[in-house]
């Protein structure tokens, strides 16, 4: 089990970011083979990330059927999602391929959003490091950090 840290903390990236959000929604629980691959690939594409640190994937955090994924670059998150070597490109094909007459099936969503250098906030106060937390360097929210206003720069 991670660690509490006791004090309040805010998150440091130095340099823009992105944020990735991805999920799925089951929406015919009983078409156990449209949804079932969706939900065994994502770990497994995960595992790859993870196993290749210089693909610009920063961390992730789960959060039930949304993962949040912190990248580098758009450029980095782009390069993973079309490389024809790697696990994401053959199963998204998959599943198009299997979603084509029938997309109500089982869902998914994707958000990405592009960071530039301290247009973001986070505070965390009592808790393990999380999310941005886990990906970034912890500082004391003190000073400047104090305040989310202070902490995203305006």
């Amino acid at each position: 089990m991670p660690a509490v840290i006791p004090e309040r903390m805010s998150a440091k990236v130095d340099g823009d970011f992105v944020v990735f959000l991805i999920g799925m929604r089951v929406n015919k629980i009983w078409k156990v083979h449209k949804w079932l691959p969706v939900f065994l690939a994502m770990p497994k594409m995960l595992k790859e990330l993870k196993n290749s640190p210089s693909n610009g994937l920063l961390g992730v955090e789960s959060a039930g059927l949304t993962i949040i994924q912190y990248w580098r670059s758009f450029d980095a998150l782009e390069a993973y999602a079309r490389n024809r070597d790697g696990l994401h490109w053959p199963a998204w094909m998959a599943f198009n391929k299997r979603m084509a007459r029938s997309r109500g099936d089982v869902g998914i969503w994707h958000e990405t959003y592009k960071i530039a250098s301290g247009q973001y906030e986070a505070i965390y106060s009592g808790m393990p490091a999380r999310g941005l937390g886990k990906v970034s360097r912890l500082l004391a929210a003190e000073g400047a950090r104090d305040t989310a206003r202070g902490r995203i720069g305006a």
